[in-house]
């Protein structure tokens, strides 16, 4: 019977969302960056019976010298690729952008990367666990050609509600 047992869980195949499963659920946030100071909320929901991660997620700036205030609002489906092999994400927003994305996995973190390009930025976007219900948020990019060189953008933290 014991061998059964292991010969059963052995067949079981990984749970694909283990690392990520510290960012399921709704959460606060307060940062900034370029686009200034801002607050909002995001999301982290399992859907499509488990077989994707949906993170919506919104942010409020108040006008500030020479800026008008504004909203962004975005959405990103994390799915695993076929056979194991990656995560990856499609990202979409309120501005007309279109990222995809690949997971990378370091430590109590997970980054998501675009590909790189000549032609075009290079977008990185990392969650950093820092506590049982809090994680830092940190929004970089590189420039068309120079793929490794991120600048920050926006960021901040956010805490589970």
């Amino acid at each position: 019977m014991g061998l059964a047992l292991l010969a059963a869980a052995a067949a079981e195949p990984a749970d694909p969302w283990k690392p990520l499963r510290f960012l399921v659920g709704d959460w606060v946030a307060e940062g900034g960056g370029v686009p200034g100071r801002g607050a909002g909320s995001l999301s982290f929901q399992l859907d499509l019976e488990g077989k994707v991660l949906v993170r919506r997620n919104r942010a409020d700036y108040p006008a500030s010298a020479g800026r008008a205030a504004f909203h962004h609002e975005d959405l990103m489906v994390i799915y695993p690729e076929s056979e194991g092999k990656a995560i990856r994400a499609i990202y979409f927003d309120n501005e007309g952008h279109v990222i995809r994305y690949e997971a990378e996995f370091v430590g109590e973190a997970v980054r998501f990367l675009s590909e790189a390009s000549a032609s075009g930025p290079r977008y990185r976007l990392t969650y950093r666990k820092t506590g049982s219900d809090t994680v830092t948020v940190d929004f970089e990019i590189a420039p068309p050609g120079k793929p490794e060189a991120f600048a920050h953008y926006a960021g901040g933290a956010a805490r589970r509600k």
